[in-house]
């Protein structure tokens, strides 16, 4: 997301949408993003572009500037959709939707991007370690919040920081692994929490710590990190805020704070109900009088919940609901969600009413698709599961919802 000029926060909105590129028929991974990107990093397309990512297989769709209203992104988005799908027909393949490929083997199918910024993916493999879970197998939504000043950098971290944790109860939608069940319904954010952990500095426990401004933002979490990753990397090719892997990372470069922890949906009209909620709650708690600061580990604790269980997560810390409105001492994440969503969303019944009322009626999609697949978790249940994943993600229809 570019910007000509600073906007006010909730002034505009950037979304990334990533997706896997497959076999049509076998639904096996292709790694051949660069065909449709001619070699080179991003093809421009009016509103949008299509984008490189670490791996091949991976395409990002995104708007290159922020639009000021949610809602007209989600038919647009599905525009996008049926283009790339239709370049990718004469290659036999399709996008297919959701936050992993449900049986990947990364150590042998992951092909680093070789083009533009090469070295960039060769010096994030060296480091890191590219080739597993948390690196080439999690597609995301990214939602860029846009601020003008530090002031409203200070105030939207401190919203983005109270609502990170619960997200995954929404949008969780990686519920499969080496072609069995995880044991959480995230599990693209199980594996991200220590996809850098070999530097520490540059992902902290994903949710970010609390700052007072921008001056802060870069003493205690920018200035730390790079000289973290110093010794690692001497020609300082990472020596960028976006090797930041928390949650919720700042770009400075476009005043935007981009959100991070928002698995891939069936279809852009659930991606983009998901985010017309994150952004009410985020909204109303920017705008309240609150004291909206809270300990980092406190968070962490229900962010840790919600990616194992979901919206069945049981949130028991009575001030953290309390910072979030909600009266209760405890409550399901479903049944928090249910209320934020009624109090703070003013489309809720409109436009967004029937892919959000599919998920909080019959869960993320990650419970919906274990429910679909069944108990067996037999390879051909997860390919005819994954077959109709793709096909809502091409007609633009919720999976589990009235035509789904």
């Amino acid at each position: 997301m570019t910007a000509a000029a600073a906007l006010h926060a909730f002034a505009g909105y950037g979304i990334e949408l990533e997706y896997m590129i497959v076999d049509r028929k076998t639904l096996a991974l292709l790694p051949i993003s660069d065909r449709l990107l001619n070699d080179g990093g991003e093809v421009s397309r009016d509103r949008f572009a299509w984008s490189n990512e670490v791996v091949l297989h991976l395409i990002e769709v995104k708007n290159k500037r922020p639009d000021m209203a949610l809602a007209p992104l989600a038919a647009a988005f599905q525009g996008e959709v049926r283009a790339v799908n239709a370049a990718l027909e004469p290659h036999g393949a399709c996008l297919m939707p959701t936050a992993m490929h449900p049986w990947m083997n990364p150590a042998s199918e992951t092909l680093l991007w070789p083009h533009e910024h090469a070295e960039i993916y060769r010096t994030y493999d060296r480091i890191f370690g590219c080739r597993r879970h948390g690196w080439a197998n999690l597609q995301s939504m990214h939602l860029n919040l846009p601020f003008a000043n530090a002031a409203e950098f200070a105030r939207l971290h401190a919203a983005v920081r109270l609502v990170l944790p619960i997200l995954p109860a929404l949008a969780a939608s990686s519920p499969f692994a080496d072609g069995q069940f995880s044991g959480f319904l995230d599990c693209r954010m199980e594996n991200y929490r220590s996809h850098q952990i070999r530097v520490p500095e540059t992902i902290g426990v994903v949710i970010p710590d609390s700052v007072t401004g921008i001056a802060d933002y870069h003493a205690r979490i920018l200035a730390p990190m790079y000289a973290a990753v110093a010794p690692l990397d001497p020609e300082n090719i990472l020596r960028h805020e976006w090797l930041n892997a928390r949650g919720a990372i700042p770009r400075f470069e476009r005043n935007a704070l981009e959100v991070r922890v928002i698995d891939m949906q069936e279809c852009p009209q659930a991606d983009l109900a998901i985010a017309a909620a994150a952004c009410a709650v985020v909204k109303a708690l920017y705008d309240s009088t609150a004291d909206l600061s809270m300990d980092t580990g406190r968070l962490a604790e229900v962010f840790l919940k919600c990616i194992q269980d979901g919206e069945q997560a049981l949130i028991d810390d009575a001030d953290y609901l309390t910072r979030l409105g909600c009266l209760e001492c405890r409550c399901a994440a479903a049944d928090l969600w249910r209320f934020l969503i009624e109090a703070h969303l003013a489309d809720y019944r409109g436009h967004w009413r029937e892919p959000l009322e599919t998920i909080l009626e019959q869960g993320p999609l990650a419970r919906r698709i274990l429910n679909a697949v069944g108990p067996d978790c037999e390879r051909s249940r997860l390919q005819a599961v994954y077959r109709e994943l793709c096909d809502c993600l091409r007609d633009g229809r919720l999976f589990g919802g009235k035509d789904g």
